[in-house]
Protein backbone atom coordinates (compact mmCIF):
# COMPACT_ATOMS: atom_id res chain seq x y z
CA UNK A 1 0.00 0.00 0.00
CA UNK A 2 1.24 3.57 -0.73
CA UNK A 3 -0.24 6.00 2.00
CA UNK A 4 0.08 9.72 0.72
CA UNK A 5 2.81 10.29 2.97
CA UNK A 6 5.13 7.44 1.75
CA UNK A 7 7.33 8.14 -1.06
CA UNK A 8 10.41 7.12 -2.43
CA UNK A 9 12.75 8.62 -5.01
CA UNK A 10 16.48 8.38 -5.64
CA UNK A 11 18.84 8.48 -3.16
CA UNK A 12 18.51 11.17 -0.06
CA UNK A 13 20.74 11.93 2.14
CA UNK A 14 18.18 11.73 5.36
CA UNK A 15 20.55 13.97 7.21
CA UNK A 16 20.00 16.94 4.36
CA UNK A 17 17.38 18.91 4.13
CA UNK A 18 16.40 22.89 5.19
CA UNK A 19 15.44 23.67 8.77
CA UNK A 20 12.71 25.72 9.11
CA UNK A 21 12.56 28.30 11.71
CA UNK A 22 9.71 26.82 14.48
CA UNK A 23 8.24 30.03 15.14
CA UNK A 24 4.49 30.59 13.57
CA UNK A 25 4.94 26.82 13.00
CA UNK A 26 4.21 25.64 16.49
CA UNK A 27 0.91 28.54 16.02
CA UNK A 28 -0.21 26.59 12.97
CA UNK A 29 0.11 22.94 14.77
CA UNK A 30 -1.64 24.30 17.58
CA UNK A 31 -4.29 25.71 15.18
CA UNK A 32 -4.68 22.30 13.77
CA UNK A 33 -4.97 20.43 16.76
CA UNK A 34 -7.89 22.85 17.80
CA UNK A 35 -9.52 22.71 14.12
CA UNK A 36 -9.79 18.89 14.27
CA UNK A 37 -10.14 18.38 18.03
CA UNK A 38 -7.46 17.27 19.55
CA UNK A 39 -7.66 16.54 23.20
CA UNK A 40 -5.55 18.35 25.20
CA UNK A 41 -4.02 18.19 28.24
CA UNK A 42 -5.54 15.16 30.87
CA UNK A 43 -8.22 15.92 32.75
CA UNK A 44 -7.20 15.92 36.54
CA UNK A 45 -9.35 12.84 37.75
CA UNK A 46 -7.92 10.88 34.83
CA UNK A 47 -4.51 11.95 36.33
CA UNK A 48 -5.33 11.55 39.95
CA UNK A 49 -6.14 7.98 38.74
CA UNK A 50 -3.21 7.25 36.62
CA UNK A 51 -0.63 8.18 39.19
CA UNK A 52 -2.51 6.18 41.98
CA UNK A 53 -2.67 2.98 39.76
CA UNK A 54 0.81 3.32 38.63
CA UNK A 55 2.26 3.69 42.23
CA UNK A 56 -0.37 0.99 43.22
CA UNK A 57 -1.32 -1.61 40.00
CA UNK A 58 -4.58 -3.02 40.12
CA UNK A 59 -3.47 -6.63 39.51
CA UNK A 60 -0.24 -8.32 39.10
CA UNK A 61 -0.02 -11.40 37.21
CA UNK A 62 0.78 -15.00 38.85
CA UNK A 63 3.63 -16.25 36.50
CA UNK A 64 6.92 -14.49 36.36
CA UNK A 65 8.69 -14.97 33.17
CA UNK A 66 11.44 -12.02 34.50
CA UNK A 67 14.54 -13.92 34.31
CA UNK A 68 13.69 -14.53 30.22
CA UNK A 69 16.27 -12.08 27.92
CA UNK A 70 13.08 -10.47 25.92
CA UNK A 71 14.31 -7.40 23.96
CA UNK A 72 12.50 -4.30 22.51
CA UNK A 73 13.20 -2.59 19.18
CA UNK A 74 11.97 0.66 18.57
CA UNK A 75 12.43 4.18 16.91
CA UNK A 76 15.45 6.58 18.78
CA UNK A 77 13.95 8.08 21.74
CA UNK A 78 10.77 6.03 21.99
CA UNK A 79 9.66 5.85 25.68
CA UNK A 80 6.01 4.18 25.00
CA UNK A 81 7.20 0.59 24.55
CA UNK A 82 4.38 -2.17 23.78
CA UNK A 83 6.27 -4.82 22.55
CA UNK A 84 9.42 -7.06 23.93
CA UNK A 85 10.16 -10.06 22.14
CA UNK A 86 12.07 -13.81 22.38
CA UNK A 87 13.08 -15.67 19.87
CA UNK A 88 14.42 -19.48 19.89
CA UNK A 89 15.14 -22.25 18.10
CA UNK A 90 12.05 -24.95 18.40
CA UNK A 91 13.69 -28.28 17.19
CA UNK A 92 13.66 -27.42 13.32
CA UNK A 93 11.16 -24.66 13.63
CA UNK A 94 11.34 -21.60 16.38
CA UNK A 95 9.42 -20.50 19.49
CA UNK A 96 8.14 -16.95 19.62
CA UNK A 97 7.49 -15.06 22.78
CA UNK A 98 5.90 -11.71 21.89
CA UNK A 99 5.15 -9.68 25.35
CA UNK A 100 2.64 -7.39 25.03
CA UNK A 101 1.71 -4.53 27.94
CA UNK A 102 -0.79 -5.44 30.21
CA UNK A 103 -2.76 -2.59 30.63
CA UNK A 104 -5.55 -4.39 32.78
CA UNK A 105 -2.63 -4.10 35.78
CA UNK A 106 -3.66 0.00 35.17
CA UNK A 107 -6.81 0.43 33.63
CA UNK A 108 -10.28 0.04 35.54
CA UNK A 109 -13.36 -1.09 33.22
CA UNK A 110 -15.56 2.18 33.13
CA UNK A 111 -12.49 4.43 35.28
CA UNK A 112 -11.60 7.68 34.59
CA UNK A 113 -8.65 6.09 32.16
CA UNK A 114 -10.92 4.00 30.26
CA UNK A 115 -13.14 7.12 29.17
CA UNK A 116 -11.08 9.11 28.47
CA UNK A 117 -8.99 6.75 26.68
CA UNK A 118 -12.05 6.22 24.75
CA UNK A 119 -12.63 9.50 23.55
CA UNK A 120 -9.22 9.98 22.26
CA UNK A 121 -9.08 6.74 20.77
CA UNK A 122 -5.37 6.89 19.83
CA UNK A 123 -2.19 8.85 20.51
CA UNK A 124 -2.27 11.93 17.95
CA UNK A 125 1.44 12.40 16.15
CA UNK A 126 2.47 15.89 15.22
CA UNK A 127 6.25 17.49 14.22
CA UNK A 128 6.29 19.14 17.59
CA UNK A 129 4.65 16.77 20.12
CA UNK A 130 2.44 13.92 20.19
CA UNK A 131 -0.92 14.03 22.14
CA UNK A 132 -1.09 10.75 24.48
CA UNK A 133 -3.90 8.09 24.09
CA UNK A 134 -2.78 7.42 27.97
CA UNK A 135 -0.91 9.68 30.66
CA UNK A 136 2.67 9.85 30.35
CA UNK A 137 2.96 8.09 34.04
CA UNK A 138 1.43 5.12 32.53
CA UNK A 139 1.97 4.75 28.83
CA UNK A 140 6.03 6.00 29.28
CA UNK A 141 6.50 4.94 33.05
CA UNK A 142 4.78 2.15 34.97
CA UNK A 143 3.11 0.23 32.12
CA UNK A 144 6.01 0.85 29.31
CA UNK A 145 8.00 -2.07 28.59
CA UNK A 146 11.21 -0.46 29.12
CA UNK A 147 14.87 -1.93 29.76
CA UNK A 148 15.99 -3.68 33.20
CA UNK A 149 12.25 -2.91 34.65
CA UNK A 150 9.72 -5.96 35.89
CA UNK A 151 6.70 -5.40 33.69
CA UNK A 152 3.33 -6.91 33.73
CA UNK A 153 2.59 -8.44 29.94
CA UNK A 154 0.43 -10.52 27.89
CA UNK A 155 3.06 -13.24 26.37
CA UNK A 156 2.16 -14.51 23.21
CA UNK A 157 4.10 -17.91 22.91
CA UNK A 158 3.71 -19.05 19.45
CA UNK A 159 5.51 -21.97 17.66
CA UNK A 160 6.29 -21.98 14.41
CA UNK A 161 7.34 -24.79 11.32
CA UNK A 162 10.35 -24.89 9.48
CA UNK A 163 8.64 -22.71 7.23
CA UNK A 164 7.71 -20.00 9.55
CA UNK A 165 3.81 -21.11 9.78
CA UNK A 166 2.64 -21.08 13.22
CA UNK A 167 1.18 -24.36 14.68
CA UNK A 168 0.29 -23.44 18.16
CA UNK A 169 -0.48 -20.43 19.98
CA UNK A 170 -1.56 -19.20 23.52
CA UNK A 171 -1.43 -15.60 25.47
CA UNK A 172 -1.72 -15.62 29.34
CA UNK A 173 -0.03 -12.75 31.51
CA UNK A 174 3.17 -12.38 33.20
CA UNK A 175 5.87 -10.45 34.68
CA UNK A 176 8.51 -9.89 31.95
CA UNK A 177 11.78 -7.57 32.38
CA UNK A 178 13.51 -6.38 29.21
CA UNK A 179 17.45 -6.76 29.02
CA UNK A 180 18.11 -4.74 25.78
CA UNK A 181 16.60 -1.59 24.13
CA UNK A 182 17.35 -1.96 20.96
CA UNK A 183 17.36 0.76 17.81
CA UNK A 184 16.07 -0.40 13.92
CA UNK A 185 19.50 0.92 12.83
CA UNK A 186 21.31 -0.44 15.25
CA UNK A 187 20.29 -3.78 14.84
CA UNK A 188 20.62 -3.65 11.20
CA UNK A 189 23.98 -2.83 11.36
CA UNK A 190 24.77 -5.54 13.84
CA UNK A 191 23.17 -7.96 11.54
CA UNK A 192 25.05 -6.65 8.64
CA UNK A 193 27.89 -7.37 10.47
CA UNK A 194 27.47 -11.02 11.12
CA UNK A 195 26.38 -10.92 14.79
CA UNK A 196 26.38 -13.80 16.59
CA UNK A 197 23.31 -12.72 18.70
CA UNK A 198 21.15 -15.51 18.16
CA UNK A 199 18.05 -13.61 18.57
CA UNK A 200 18.75 -10.89 16.05
CA UNK A 201 19.91 -13.72 13.79
CA UNK A 202 16.61 -15.16 14.82
CA UNK A 203 14.81 -11.87 13.82
CA UNK A 204 16.08 -12.20 10.26
CA UNK A 205 15.65 -15.61 9.86
CA UNK A 206 12.14 -15.46 11.19
CA UNK A 207 11.16 -12.39 9.21
CA UNK A 208 12.58 -13.77 5.95
CA UNK A 209 10.37 -16.81 6.43
CA UNK A 210 7.11 -14.41 6.84
CA UNK A 211 7.36 -12.40 4.33
CA UNK A 212 8.13 -15.36 2.05
CA UNK A 213 4.81 -16.84 3.38
CA UNK A 214 3.27 -13.11 2.73
CA UNK A 215 4.05 -13.76 -0.55
CA UNK A 216 2.51 -17.10 -1.15
CA UNK A 217 -0.70 -15.75 0.21
CA UNK A 218 -0.66 -13.02 -2.11
CA UNK A 219 -0.02 -10.39 0.26
CA UNK A 220 0.81 -6.80 -1.10
CA UNK A 221 3.41 -5.23 1.11
CA UNK A 222 5.41 -2.87 0.23
CA UNK A 223 7.47 -0.85 2.50
CA UNK A 224 8.87 2.19 1.59
CA UNK A 225 10.58 5.48 3.10
CA UNK A 226 8.32 7.56 4.69
CA UNK A 227 8.24 11.24 4.05
CA UNK A 228 8.68 12.85 7.85
CA UNK A 229 8.66 16.20 9.25
CA UNK A 230 11.54 15.74 11.67
CA UNK A 231 11.67 18.48 14.93
CA UNK A 232 15.16 19.47 14.60
CA UNK A 233 17.43 22.29 16.63
CA UNK A 234 16.13 25.43 16.00
CA UNK A 235 12.72 24.08 14.04
CA UNK A 236 11.86 21.53 11.33
CA UNK A 237 12.53 19.36 8.32
CA UNK A 238 11.44 17.89 5.83
CA UNK A 239 13.36 14.74 4.68
CA UNK A 240 13.21 11.21 3.97
CA UNK A 241 14.02 8.04 6.07
CA UNK A 242 14.73 5.28 4.61
CA UNK A 243 13.54 1.94 5.91
CA UNK A 244 15.73 -0.93 6.78
CA UNK A 245 14.99 -4.84 6.39
CA UNK A 246 15.30 -5.12 10.11
CA UNK A 247 12.05 -2.75 10.03
CA UNK A 248 9.97 -5.51 8.22
CA UNK A 249 11.49 -8.59 10.18
CA UNK A 250 10.46 -6.56 13.17
CA UNK A 251 6.44 -5.69 12.00
CA UNK A 252 6.26 -9.54 10.76
CA UNK A 253 6.16 -10.89 14.24
CA UNK A 254 3.49 -8.16 14.97
CA UNK A 255 1.57 -9.15 11.97
CA UNK A 256 2.21 -12.92 12.81
CA UNK A 257 0.77 -12.36 16.21
CA UNK A 258 -2.46 -10.04 15.08
CA UNK A 259 -3.54 -13.39 12.26
CA UNK A 260 -2.81 -15.63 15.12
CA UNK A 261 -5.08 -13.26 17.35
CA UNK A 262 -7.46 -13.24 14.52
CA UNK A 263 -7.59 -16.96 14.07
CA UNK A 264 -8.64 -17.13 18.40
CA UNK A 265 -11.63 -14.71 17.81
CA UNK A 266 -13.20 -16.66 14.74
CA UNK A 267 -12.82 -19.74 16.30
CA UNK A 268 -14.46 -18.27 19.77
CA UNK A 269 -17.41 -16.33 17.49
CA UNK A 270 -16.30 -13.26 18.97
CA UNK A 271 -13.98 -10.58 18.67
CA UNK A 272 -13.12 -7.00 16.49
CA UNK A 273 -10.72 -7.66 13.43
CA UNK A 274 -9.10 -5.31 10.79
CA UNK A 275 -10.67 -5.55 7.56
CA UNK A 276 -9.87 -4.76 4.09
CA UNK A 277 -12.04 -6.27 1.32
CA UNK A 278 -10.33 -7.71 -2.01
CA UNK A 279 -9.41 -5.27 -5.00
CA UNK A 280 -12.27 -4.97 -7.09
CA UNK A 281 -11.43 -6.84 -10.23
CA UNK A 282 -12.01 -3.61 -12.39
CA UNK A 283 -9.28 -1.77 -10.10
CA UNK A 284 -6.72 -4.55 -11.13
CA UNK A 285 -7.60 -3.84 -14.56
CA UNK A 286 -7.56 -0.19 -14.23
CA UNK A 287 -3.98 -0.37 -12.92
CA UNK A 288 -2.94 -3.03 -15.35
CA UNK A 289 -3.27 -0.43 -17.97
CA UNK A 290 -1.68 2.30 -16.42
CA UNK A 291 1.16 -0.49 -16.10
CA UNK A 292 1.17 -1.08 -19.97
CA UNK A 293 0.75 2.78 -20.55
CA UNK A 294 3.67 3.42 -18.31
CA UNK A 295 5.88 0.91 -19.93
CA UNK A 296 6.05 -1.63 -17.09
CA UNK A 297 6.03 -5.19 -17.22
CA UNK A 298 3.12 -7.14 -15.73
CA UNK A 299 3.05 -10.52 -16.37
CA UNK A 300 -0.50 -12.41 -17.45
CA UNK A 301 -0.38 -14.61 -14.26
CA UNK A 302 1.47 -12.38 -11.45
CA UNK A 303 -0.83 -11.25 -8.96
CA UNK A 304 -0.94 -7.38 -8.17
CA UNK A 305 0.43 -8.11 -4.24
CA UNK A 306 3.90 -10.09 -6.21
CA UNK A 307 3.82 -7.43 -8.91
CA UNK A 308 3.78 -4.42 -6.68
CA UNK A 309 6.58 -5.49 -4.50
CA UNK A 310 8.51 -5.80 -7.73
CA UNK A 311 8.57 -2.22 -8.18
CA UNK A 312 11.49 -0.18 -7.71
CA UNK A 313 11.09 3.44 -6.76
CA UNK A 314 13.72 5.30 -7.60
CA UNK A 315 12.15 4.17 -10.64
CA UNK A 316 9.69 7.69 -11.73
CA UNK A 317 7.29 5.01 -13.66
CA UNK A 318 7.48 3.35 -10.63
CA UNK A 319 6.65 5.45 -8.49
CA UNK A 320 3.19 6.66 -10.00
CA UNK A 321 2.71 2.90 -10.09
CA UNK A 322 2.87 2.94 -6.55
CA UNK A 323 0.96 5.99 -5.96
CA UNK A 324 -1.92 4.61 -7.94
CA UNK A 325 -1.62 1.43 -6.69
CA UNK A 326 -3.77 2.61 -3.75
CA UNK A 327 -7.18 2.08 -5.58
CA UNK A 328 -6.58 -1.58 -4.62
CA UNK A 329 -6.41 -0.95 -0.96
CA UNK A 330 -10.06 0.80 0.06
CA UNK A 331 -12.37 -0.08 2.42
CA UNK A 332 -10.27 -0.45 5.72
CA UNK A 333 -12.32 -0.70 9.07
CA UNK A 334 -12.69 -2.35 12.22
CA UNK A 335 -15.46 -4.99 11.98
CA UNK A 336 -16.75 -6.44 15.33
CA UNK A 337 -18.85 -9.47 15.87
CA UNK A 338 -20.15 -11.68 18.40
CA UNK A 339 -21.52 -14.42 17.39
CA UNK A 340 -22.11 -15.15 13.30
CA UNK A 341 -18.63 -14.33 11.90
CA UNK A 342 -18.77 -11.32 9.50
CA UNK A 343 -19.10 -11.41 5.91
CA UNK A 344 -15.65 -9.96 5.43
CA UNK A 345 -12.66 -11.62 7.43
CA UNK A 346 -9.32 -10.94 6.02
CA UNK A 347 -7.30 -7.84 5.76
CA UNK A 348 -6.81 -7.52 1.88
CA UNK A 349 -3.34 -6.58 1.75
CA UNK A 350 -2.33 -9.50 4.31
CA UNK A 351 -4.41 -11.91 2.79
CA UNK A 352 -5.71 -13.21 6.17
CA UNK A 353 -7.50 -12.74 8.84
CA UNK A 354 -6.09 -10.02 11.40
CA UNK A 355 -6.78 -7.91 14.65
CA UNK A 356 -4.64 -5.12 16.46
CA UNK A 357 -3.32 -6.82 19.72
CA UNK A 358 0.17 -5.30 19.62
CA UNK A 359 0.04 -1.59 20.50
CA UNK A 360 -2.27 -0.89 23.90
CA UNK A 361 -0.53 1.95 24.44
CA UNK A 362 -1.09 3.50 21.65
CA UNK A 363 -4.04 2.20 20.01
CA UNK A 364 -7.60 1.24 22.27
CA UNK A 365 -9.10 -1.27 20.69
CA UNK A 366 -5.73 -3.29 21.46
CA UNK A 367 -6.76 -3.48 25.07
CA UNK A 368 -10.12 -5.28 24.30
CA UNK A 369 -8.28 -7.37 21.71
CA UNK A 370 -5.79 -8.58 24.27
CA UNK A 371 -8.05 -9.15 27.19
CA UNK A 372 -10.39 -11.22 24.79
CA UNK A 373 -7.80 -13.38 23.49
CA UNK A 374 -6.12 -13.76 26.91
CA UNK A 375 -9.65 -15.16 28.63
CA UNK A 376 -9.72 -17.43 25.24
CA UNK A 377 -6.78 -18.75 25.45
CA UNK A 378 -7.54 -19.61 28.86
CA UNK A 379 -10.85 -21.14 28.26
CA UNK A 380 -12.47 -19.10 30.34
CA UNK A 381 -15.71 -16.31 29.32
CA UNK A 382 -14.82 -13.09 27.72
CA UNK A 383 -14.80 -9.92 30.17
CA UNK A 384 -17.97 -8.52 30.31
CA UNK A 385 -16.67 -4.88 29.28
CA UNK A 386 -15.05 -6.67 26.66
CA UNK A 387 -18.04 -7.79 24.81
CA UNK A 388 -20.03 -4.66 26.07
CA UNK A 389 -17.15 -2.76 24.50
CA UNK A 390 -17.32 -4.54 20.88
CA UNK A 391 -19.79 -2.74 19.20
CA UNK A 392 -18.66 0.85 20.12
CA UNK A 393 -15.01 -0.02 19.11
CA UNK A 394 -15.42 0.52 15.72
CA UNK A 395 -17.02 4.23 15.59
CA UNK A 396 -14.26 5.41 18.08
CA UNK A 397 -10.86 3.99 16.12
CA UNK A 398 -12.47 5.20 12.88
CA UNK A 399 -13.28 8.74 14.28
CA UNK A 400 -9.68 8.44 15.54
CA UNK A 401 -8.11 7.49 12.62
CA UNK A 402 -9.78 10.09 10.65
CA UNK A 403 -8.95 12.78 13.22
CA UNK A 404 -4.87 11.31 13.45
CA UNK A 405 -4.78 11.41 9.13
CA UNK A 406 -6.07 14.95 9.13
CA UNK A 407 -3.26 15.91 11.89
CA UNK A 408 -0.59 14.26 9.77
CA UNK A 409 -1.47 15.43 6.44
CA UNK A 410 -2.22 19.38 7.83
CA UNK A 411 1.30 19.37 9.80
CA UNK A 412 2.98 18.18 7.00
CA UNK A 413 1.53 20.43 4.29
CA UNK A 414 2.07 23.49 6.58
CA UNK A 415 5.93 22.55 6.86
CA UNK A 416 6.19 21.70 2.88
CA UNK A 417 4.97 25.83 3.12
CA UNK A 418 7.16 27.14 5.22
CA UNK A 419 9.71 25.21 3.52
CA UNK A 420 9.00 26.60 0.20
CA UNK A 421 7.92 29.89 1.54
CA UNK A 422 10.69 31.93 0.23
CA UNK A 423 11.28 30.30 -3.25
CA UNK A 424 8.70 31.89 -4.67
CA UNK A 425 9.51 31.33 -8.92
CA UNK A 426 12.48 28.79 -8.44
CA UNK A 427 12.49 25.73 -10.33
CA UNK A 428 12.69 22.30 -8.96
CA UNK A 429 12.50 18.59 -10.39
CA UNK A 430 9.64 16.06 -9.61
CA UNK A 431 7.96 13.30 -10.89
CA UNK A 432 3.82 13.42 -12.13
CA UNK A 433 2.72 10.88 -9.98
CA UNK A 434 -1.01 11.32 -10.44
CA UNK A 435 -2.79 12.72 -13.10
CA UNK A 436 -6.77 13.14 -12.13
CA UNK A 437 -9.30 12.60 -14.60
CA UNK A 438 -10.67 15.43 -15.50
CA UNK A 439 -8.72 17.85 -13.41
CA UNK A 440 -9.02 18.30 -10.03
CA UNK A 441 -10.36 21.45 -8.30
CA UNK A 442 -7.16 22.79 -8.80
CA UNK A 443 -6.98 21.54 -12.34
CA UNK A 444 -3.67 20.32 -11.49
CA UNK A 445 -1.39 17.22 -12.05
CA UNK A 446 -0.26 15.13 -8.64
CA UNK A 447 4.10 16.10 -8.65
CA UNK A 448 6.43 14.72 -5.80
CA UNK A 449 9.43 17.24 -5.72
CA UNK A 450 12.76 15.40 -5.33
CA UNK A 451 14.56 18.20 -3.23
CA UNK A 452 12.69 19.26 -0.60
CA UNK A 453 10.14 15.62 -0.80
CA UNK A 454 7.21 17.80 -1.22
CA UNK A 455 3.98 16.61 -2.53
CA UNK A 456 1.95 19.06 -4.63
CA UNK A 457 -0.49 20.02 -7.40
CA UNK A 458 1.35 21.50 -10.46
CA UNK A 459 -1.13 23.09 -13.35
CA UNK A 460 -0.08 21.84 -17.05
CA UNK A 461 -0.24 18.60 -18.75
CA UNK A 462 1.99 15.82 -18.68
CA UNK A 463 2.21 12.35 -18.43
CA UNK A 464 2.09 9.60 -15.54
CA UNK A 465 5.64 8.84 -14.93
CA UNK A 466 6.99 11.71 -16.57
CA UNK A 467 10.61 13.58 -15.20
CA UNK A 468 9.50 17.51 -15.07
CA UNK A 469 10.28 20.59 -14.10
CA UNK A 470 7.99 22.65 -12.31
CA UNK A 471 8.11 25.82 -11.08
CA UNK A 472 6.51 27.00 -7.52
CA UNK A 473 4.35 29.95 -8.43
CA UNK A 474 2.58 30.56 -5.03
CA UNK A 475 2.46 29.33 -1.28
CA UNK A 476 0.14 30.11 1.48
CA UNK A 477 1.53 29.48 4.35
CA UNK A 478 -1.59 29.47 6.59
CA UNK A 479 -3.72 27.11 4.87
CA UNK A 480 -0.35 24.93 4.21
CA UNK A 481 -1.15 25.76 0.31
CA UNK A 482 2.23 25.34 -2.68
CA UNK A 483 1.21 25.67 -6.22
CA UNK A 484 3.60 24.98 -8.92
CA UNK A 485 3.20 25.14 -12.82
CA UNK A 486 4.92 22.57 -15.34
CA UNK A 487 7.42 24.27 -17.01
Amino acid sequence: MAPKRTVTLRSTDPEAGDVVAAAGLTERFDAIRAELEVPGEFPADVIAEAERVAASPLSRPEQDLSDLPFLTIDPPGSMDLDQAMLLERDGDGYRVRYAIAHLESFVEPGGAIDAEARRRGQTIYAPDERTPLHPPVLSEGAASLLPDETRPAYVWDIRLDARGAHTSAEVHPALVRSVDRLEYTAVQADIDAGTDDERLVLLKEIGELRIALEQERGGASLPMPDQQVEEVEGGFRLHLRPLVPAEDWNAQISLLTGMVAAEMMLDAGVGILRTMPDPEEQSITQLRRVATALGVEWAERTDHGTFLRSLDGTDPKHLALIHESTILFRGAGYTAFDGQPPEVVEQAAIAAPYAHVTAPLRRLVDRFGLALCAAVSAGGEVPAWVREALPQLPELMETSDRRAGGVERATTDAVEAATLADRVGQEFAAVVIDVPEGGDDRGGLEVHLLDPPVLAQALGEAQLGAEVTVRLTGVDPAEGRVDFEIV
